[in-house]
């Protein structure tokens, strides 16, 4: 069972162990296991409005997402996106990603909040009231799915 708090950093706040151990976590999942060929040091964990949130069983990490500002299309409201949603394989199932992204909501849930969900996993999001809209489309060879939940005043 991961310990009892969702840890949420700055990107100025992180150790130097914490990065390496979500920066692991990610390329794990997203290289090794699903064959991602698309960088994933993109910057955007630099910025400092960039929210990085995880779940970690003693000192590994098994959960993880962050949350970034960015530019949404213009016919919808919100500018922050939902972003690198990754659980362990040996932990897939257990509602680590359900327990960030109710946190995240908590936090922004008077937001309107985007994100680009690997299509299979579309379901999970929806469960939050996340409603596809436009076209899926493969990014990394992995099909996907725009995602956008109003902002709940």
């Amino acid at each position: 069972m991961p310990d009892n708090s969702i840890i949420q950093k700055r990107f100025s706040e992180l150790t130097t162990t914490e990065l390496y151990r979500f920066l692991k976590l990610r390329t794990d999942v997203f290289y090794v296991e699903q064959k991602v060929d698309e960088s994933e040091l993109d910057d955007r964990d630099l910025e400092e409005s960039t929210v990085h949130y995880w779940l970690a069983e003693g000192d590994r990490i098994v959960a993880y997402l962050r949350v970034i500002e960015d530019d949404v299309p213009e016919h919808l409201d919100g500018r922050r996106l939902i972003g690198r949603v990754v659980v362990a394989a040996d932990r897939r199932g257990s509602g680590l990603a359900q327990l960030l992204i109710h946190r995240v909501l908590e936090q922004f849930g008077h937001e309107a909040l985007l994100l680009h969900a690997q299509s299979y996993i579309s379901g999970l999001y929806a469960k939050f009231d996340f409603v596809p809209f436009g076209d899926e489309f493969s990014e990394a060879g992995i099909m996907h799915t725009s995602m956008y939940r109003a902002g709940i005043r």
